[in-house]
């Protein structure tokens, strides 16, 4: 079982680094785009949940697991995959001289001018953002940020994968 983990989870980890790169590549604006093709990324990298718990149940289970450790499975490989994503998200930020909180904060502030806001209702924004920024200095609380991001797909694709391979029936071994 930890091998598979450990395999999986590794392999979902390196894919999401990897789509994450190409992600903030693609998205340079931080905005809609980047919320979309980043949870996209989560989705198809975690998609290695299915495949690692489906490997465990036929391979080592003689074809029949149940929801608990399937789940158990699933969620190991998804912690692995969530390390890989805020320590890569720190490496981005390393490499990058920590300027994406910035360059957020000055897409927001133009996306707001740019709806039409009143000075005062701008203002009232900027000053919100501006103690966000101060919070996301803060590198263990910039990092639990970044696991709150990837946490929810990483507990709902192991919920999801281990209630439909609990049913033998479902995507069988082939003998």
């Amino acid at each position: 079982m930890k091998r598979i983990i450990l395999t999986y989870g590794v392999i979902a980890g390196v894919i999401e680094l990897g789509l994450l790169g190409l992600s903030m590549g693609l998205a340079s604006d931080h905005g809609t785009l980047g919320m979309v093709l980043g949870y996209l990324s989560m989705l198809i990298a975690l998609s290695l949940v299915f495949v690692g718990i489906k490997r465990f149940r036929d391979e080592h289970q003689g074809g029949v697991i149940g929801f608990g450790k399937a789940f158990l499975v699933g969620l190991g490989i998804a912690a692995i995959a969530c390390l890989f994503y805020v320590l890569g998200w720190e490496a981005y930020m390393w490499a990058t001289d920590y300027r994406f909180m910035t360059e957020y904060v000055a897409s927001a502030l133009k996306a707001k001018q740019a709806s039409g806001a009143s000075a005062a209702e701008i203002a009232a924004f900027k000053a919100e953002m501006d103690g966000f920024v101060q919070m996301y200095a803060n590198p263990l609380l910039r990092m639990l940020m970044t696991l709150s991001e990837i946490a929810p797909v990483g507990l709902l694709v192991p919920l999801i994968s281990a209630a439909l391979l609990r049913n033998p029936r479902f995507m069988p071994a082939r003998v």
